[in-house]
């Protein structure tokens, strides 16, 4: 069977965008509340109000909110279910500029669009009318919407499901995941109360082409994963009249990015497929005034995706490159007083910097032994009260505080690196068949792709790893509890702003497909989502994959 939904999936999400959720916003709710408003006037949720539910975050520094509605099959009496998931948070709208207070109606904003100075790609789709474009229209309340409409087509047809399926509409994805890490709480809660199998999950965030030429839709089985490896680099501070009396640690940061930013050398690979390679996210001292001293510390942070390595590795590769980019800066200032020297007419003698480097587990074990239980007690009550006082304070800030504060009980205040991280891991899944439940949707999405394929008249791809970070790697644990222990102790805010629910992760724990919107520019003034993959056949495919899985 094949559905006729591109027009009520297309009224659904000019409804969605038309709200404007952005991240850390009263959207985020607003947008739920639609959402959950959707579903409530369903008669199904009439009679079984116990399946739908308008959930607050936990732990959240602002109000917002997630939407879980689940339809029970009547077909059998199989336990097995399939979880749709999607966020209805989007990025900000700055980008926008004049254009800002127009950003999420889908209607007036292509006019508007044509009076830009647009390049020709961007032209040539505002012309053909075949996409949908404003804030949140492609990353992706398109796809929310799509599991909307399924889920009130197996509300009327219950019938079709031996198993159930339950729809997640999270906040927060563009943050801190803290929409999909609350609603794993409820999964875990519904899979006990209801006696649920989880066999599998569906997300349906965005995908766009490779390159200018490319014109297939895709289909992802795992995901990437993220981390963040971060770097809190302590120098020694002179006046810059005796530039070769201190070490300079935004000179080590310089080294830090040379050696680790756009290289290839640091891709992760697996199944033939390649990551993106390590990018700067925020480099900078910490000096708040102009003075003529060099700065004190320094520090810097680099995304990192992975496709199999785990935290430990990640976290061995980069003090290996702190390592390697101190050594190089010791040999360089050497080096470079020396030929100043020779200039100068001084006598050149040797610098006195040593190469230094910590993992944040190594630095704290030592201030541990050094000072005992008082550091503990006092970085544990230190990082209570900045998290008390300032619950909005960045995560990523947030960690480097707390080195800078555990620097302070240093009693060897030579220069350093300290390598640690400091945001919210996403991790890797992928998927081999090594399972049954593996096995089963490789082969349903395999057939279901091959069945829509007649309908449309471009090629759907599928590829091994979701390439962006996406809500899909809270669905699995992905690795052994002792590589994701590295995680835990060189993440200074762990237990406090921090801890990755493990736990609640294992209790679902299952493979994960992207089967996602498709569109070009997420993230950009001219987003925008393609109108017939994404309202007719992407529903089509998740609804051919469910009865697979259910049927």
């Amino acid at each position: 069977m094949y559905l006729n939904c591109y027009d009520d999936v297309k009224k659904l999400t000019a409804g969605l965008v038309e709200i404007p959720s952005i991240v850390k916003t009263s959207g985020e709710t607003d947008c739920a509340r639609r959402v959950y408003e959707f579903y409530s006037e369903l008669p199904y949720f009439k009679d079984h109000p116990e399946y739908l539910l308008l959930q607050q975050t936990e732990d959240d520094e602002i109000e917002r909110h997630n939407v879980l509605a689940m339809v029970r099959g009547t077909k059998g009496s199989s336990d097995r279910t399939v979880i749709l998931m999607g966020h209805i948070d989007t990025v900000g709208v700055d980008d926008f500029g004049p254009l800002k207070a127009h950003a999420f109606d889908p209607e007036k904003l292509p006019q508007l669009l044509k009076e830009l100075r647009l390049d020709d790609d961007v032209r040539r789709d505002l012309e053909s009318g075949e996409y949908m474009f404003g804030r949140g229209a492609l990353d992706m309340k398109s796809g929310v919407a799509g599991h909307m409409w399924l889920i009130r087509y197996f509300s009327q047809h219950p019938e079709e499901l031996d198993g159930n399926i339950i729809a997640v509409a999270e906040c927060d994805e563009e943050d801190n995941a803290h929409g999909i890490i609350s609603a794993l709480k409820v999964l875990k809660e519904w899979k006990q109360r209801y006696g649920l199998e989880y066999i599998a999950a569906i997300n349906a965030d965005y995908s766009t082409p490779y390159h200018e030429k490319d014109e297939n839709r895709y289909v992802y089985f795992g995901t990437i994963g993220k981390l963040l490896p971060s770097f809190y680099v302590v120098g020694k501070e002179t006046h810059v009249g005796q530039a070769f009396g201190g070490l300079d640690p935004n000179l080590l940061v310089a080294e830090l990015t040379r050696l680790i930013d756009l290289n290839p050398d640091l891709c992760d690979e697996a199944q033939g497929e390649v990551t993106i390679p390590p990018v700067t996210l925020k480099q900078t001292d910490v000096k708040d005034a102009y003075t003529v001293q060099t700065a004190i510390a320094a520090y810097v942070y680099y995304n990192f995706f992975t496709h199999s390595m785990s935290p430990k590795d990640v976290m061995e590769l980069m003090k290996e490159k702190a390592t390697e980019a101190f050594d190089n800066i010791v040999a360089y200032t050497n080096e470079s007083y020396r030929r100043f020297c020779e200039k100068a007419g001084h006598i050149y003698t040797r610098l006195p910097w040593k190469t230094r480097v910590y993992t944040w587990e190594e630095f704290y074990k030592e201030l541990a032994e050094q000072h005992g239980d008082k550091f503990e007690e006092h970085l544990r009550q230190f990082a209570s009260e900045m998290h008390r006082s300032n619950p909005a304070l960045d995560l990523r800030d947030f960690n480097v505080r707390m080195v800078e504060e555990a620097w302070s009980w240093a009693q060897d205040k030579s220069p350093a690196i300290i390598v640690f991280y400091a945001s919210t891991m996403y991790t890797n899944l992928e998927m081999t068949g090594r399972s049954e439940n593996e096995k089963r949707l490789l082969d349903s999405v395999a057939a279901s792709v091959n069945e829509l394929q007649q309908y449309s008249d471009k090629p759907v791809v599928t590829k091994m790893f979701y390439p962006y970070i996406s809500d899909s790697s809270f669905m699995a644990l992905g690795g052994d509890r002792e590589d994701l222990a590295a995680l835990q102790h060189n993440t200074p805010a762990w237990g406090i702003k921090y801890t990755h629910p493990i736990e609640d992760i294992a209790q679902i724990n299952v493979p994960v497909v992207n089967i996602g919107t498709f569109g070009k520019d997420g993230h950009k003034l001219t987003e925008r989502v393609h109108m017939k993959h994404t309202f007719e056949h992407v529903p089509n495919i998740t609804y051919k994959v469910i009865k697979k899985l259910l049927g």
